[in-house]
């Protein structure tokens, strides 16, 4: 048995952990237990997206540690009711029906399951290269590194091209994608569909498979493929939404209203909190059939009150705006990076949300497969911790996302820091 205590007893769900143990966090930092400093681009996995620790948060968090943490599924409390209320006015109308739950996975099992109940169809259309949970459900609209060993996944899954104009999925275009790739996998779709189609999941930005980011219109041209077969819209927003990318919901930028909001990883603050957002017809008639749902831990009173916390910080900070501005500063330090780096082949992203793809030739866009590791691995050596997409089809990407709250010294840090590790690595 090995020596290295993190080796010892844990799964490697990711085949092998960081090279060291985290003592602290705070805001953008990361103390390691041998007393290293680290800047965490990512905000935790997106997870941390006020920053580790945020201090309205953490109040929020011992208040609930005072008062109720944990209660029976029927039983509710303050925080939740507040937390249901304040999502319900951020939505557009009209997604006025919260349910409060525990990761985004599960806030995505929860919309298919309502969209199969409220239709009485089982198919489920999604976009290669999404990324949408790890539970059986929601891994079966996933079509990266989740997807794989462990099949047969839920019959009826169907999926459309990505609109990756960097690598066009239908060899159709170069740099500007022109939806002719959607247009062509809802062909797809109707030929492959035994005639049952209830829904289809997207994701306004591909955010795991290394930032694809779609054209304007894109999404509005999936909700009219939608309408046109009498199908419903879920929008997962775990790492789009609240802030990060600008605005609110960065699917609120085409004015589309979906059937199904989920939301993640951004409402948190770190503390694990989703939630499925519907309408009230849905409901009502998700309920009249027989409605039967809840895990042990939905609507809990701890991360509902940490969400609340969120929110308020992202509202009277002017998070959502700041993001906007921060994320243009953002992007103009990573494409000058390209200035520099042969093996930088694009840079794309929207406010607080980016992506680095790496090649190893510009001209034919040759994946540079282990690439991001190394890159990866030198960055943490100089005190910058990444996230390389670890397996799959954009594993020679990046994904970065600093916390709404970083400052523009930190986010310039950062930048500089891996500018000094592509450079050991040409």
């Amino acid at each position: 048995m090995t020596s290295d205590p993190r080796e010892r007893h844990l799964v490697r769900y990711l085949g092998g952990f960081a090279p060291f143990v985290v003592a602290r966090a705070e805001g953008m930092w990361l103390e390691t237990a041998d007393g290293r400093r680290l800047l965490d681009f990512s905000s935790g996995q997106i997870c941390s997206t006020l920053g580790h620790r945020h201090p309205r948060v953490m109040a929020a968090v011992r208040e609930a540690l005072d008062t109720v943490v944990h209660l029976d599924s029927r039983m509710l409390s303050e925080p939740v009711l507040a937390l249901a209320d304040r999502l319900a006015a951020l939505a557009p109308e009209p997604l006025t029906r919260v349910m409060p739950l525990s990761t985004g996975a599960e806030a995505n099992e929860f919309a298919i399951k309502l969209a199969k109940m409220h239709t009485g169809r089982f198919e489920i259309v999604g976009v290669t290269r999404a990324f949408h949970g790890a539970t059986i459900g929601a891994a079966s609209s996933t079509y990266l590194r989740s997807r794989r060993g462990f099949g047969p996944l839920v019959p009826g899954t169907l999926a459309v091209p990505a609109p990756y104009a960097y690598r066009c999925p239908i060899r159709h275009c170069r740099e500007t994608c022109d939806c002719t790739c959607l247009d062509a996998g809802f062909e797809l779709v109707d030929q492959q569909s035994v005639g049952s189609l209830a829904a289809m999941i997207c994701e306004p930005i591909l955010s795991s498979a290394g930032v694809i980011v779609p054209p304007d219109g894109w999404m509005a041209r999936a909700a009219e493929h939608c309408a046109s077969r009498d199908m419903l819209l879920i929008v997962d927003e775990a790492q789009t939404g609240l802030g990060r990318c600008g605005a609110w919901f960065d699917s609120s930028r085409e004015h589309v209203v979906p059937q199904f909001l989920t939301l993640s990883k951004t409402l948190g603050g770190g503390i694990p909190l989703s939630a499925t957002l519907t309408t009230d017809a849905i409901e009502d008639d998700c309920v009249a059939k027989g409605l039967a749902h809840n895990t042990s831990h939905v609507a809990d009173p701890l991360p509902a009150a940490a969400g609340l916390a969120g929110l308020d910080v992202i509202a009277d900070d002017g998070l959502v705006g700041r993001a906007a501005v921060l994320g243009d500063h953002l992007l103009a330090r990573l494409r000058g990076l390209a200035d520099r780096h042969a093996t930088v082949g694009d840079v794309r992203g929207r406010g607080l949300l980016a992506g680095i793809e790496l090649v190893r030739d510009r001209e034919t866009r040759e994946p540079a497969a282990g690439l991001a590791a190394a890159v990866g691995a030198e960055a943490m050596a100089l005190g910058l911790s990444l996230h390389p997409i670890p397996t799959g089809p954009a594993a020679h990407c990046f994904r970065i996302a600093p916390p709404l709250t970083a400052t523009t010294d930190e986010v310039d840090r950062a930048v500089d820091l891996l500018d000094e590790a592509l450079a050991r690595h040409p």
